[in-house]
């Protein structure tokens, strides 16, 4: 087993293995019929072992019931002071997988003390706001999380899913330590807005999920049942699937003629885009695992850059 504790990166104030671990898999959204909790502990374990520290999760996967698996396996197990966890706050579950904003301080303090008794910790390293509500100023929402780091229950906040304009607003307010949004070969909105650059500018970590499309860019065999969150996805439609089949073609040869898998290389590539990028691919298996955290080992030059940028893209919405 090779540890990849020397690849670190910095998120704002937290320093952070450049590879970190999406946990929602674990119990959520892509089908609970296939999860098996004797590999998804040894997943756990074993991602600690890799030197892997951030470990990202939401009180709504489950809902609940993800921020209690790190409590029991991480916390109870004594690996508190190995890993940072990161939460998120700002959802209401209406039903498993559907939710209702809500990002009123009210529920951003409760909500936080509520994660904390599940995790089993006294103190949540970043806390993120799910996504911001339409209803609640950012400025109410962003100052309940700024006094949650005055209170000591936090260390870090950050926002998921932001635009530039709430991150400025946010940012006035107190600092952010995170953005947390899609980064992929198939969705690079934040390239092309600006958002990614502001990030830089302002120090602000990126953390990217679904930087391996939700499964669909490593050119595996998907299965996706109608209580599976992508049954929903717009890109997860019969026809959407062969529509962007051309992309992961095009990452499937470049991958084989650098002897790599299509993930290692979608994993590369998000890496490239930034010093302050750290991908949380979500996994529950140890074999993906393994792979992804195998990524950090490679460096893609200028010429497999720049023949990535020519790749096709979806021209069909995230959601």
């Amino acid at each position: 087993m090779t540890s990849q504790m020397g690849h670190t990166r910095q998120l704002g104030q937290l320093s952070v293995n450049a590879m970190g671990l999406g946990c929602m898999p674990m119990s959520w959204a892509y089908g609970v019929d296939d999860i098996d909790p004797v590999e998804v502990r040894a997943t756990l374990r074993e991602a600690i072992d890799l030197g892997v520290t951030l470990l990202d999760t939401s009180d709504v996967y489950g809902p609940y019931t993800n921020e209690e698996l790190l409590g029991l396996e991480i916390v109870d197990a004594g690996l508190r002071d190995k890993v940072q966890l990161a939460t998120k706050c700002g959802l209401k579950t209406i039903d498993t997988l559907k939710y209702a904003y809500e990002g009123s301080p009210e529920h951003v303090r409760a909500a936080c003390d509520a994660s904390l008794k599940r995790l089993k910790v006294e103190h949540i390293d970043l806390y993120q706001l799910h996504r911001v509500d339409p209803k609640t100023p950012i400025e109410e929402t962003w100052g309940a999380m700024a006094e949650l780091v005055t209170a000591g229950k936090v260390g870090a906040i950050g926002l998921s899913e932001a635009s530039l304009e709430n991150l400025k607003r946010a940012q006035a307010i107190h600092p952010l330590t995170t953005l947390q949004s899609e980064l992929s070969l198939w969705s690079q909105d934040v390239l092309e807005n600006g958002i990614l650059d502001w990030c830089k500018e302002n120090n602000v970590g990126f953390l990217a999920y679904s930087p391996l499309g939700r499964g669909f860019l490593t050119g595996e065999t998907l299965t996706v049942k109608s209580y599976d969150f992508r049954a929903s996805n717009p890109r997860f439609t019969e026809a959407a699937m062969a529509e962007n089949q051309k992309i992961v073609d095009a990452i499937s040869a470049i991958a084989a003629r650098l002897e790599i898998t299509n993930a290692q290389l979608a994993l590369a590539w998000v890496l490239a885009q930034g010093e302050n990028i750290v991908p949380i691919p979500g996994t529950k298996r140890r074999k993906w695992l393994r792979q992804n955290v195998a990524a950090l080992e490679i460096t893609l030059d200028a010429a497999t850059l720049a023949e990535l940028a020519n790749i096709p893209r979806s021209t069909i919405p995230r959601y």
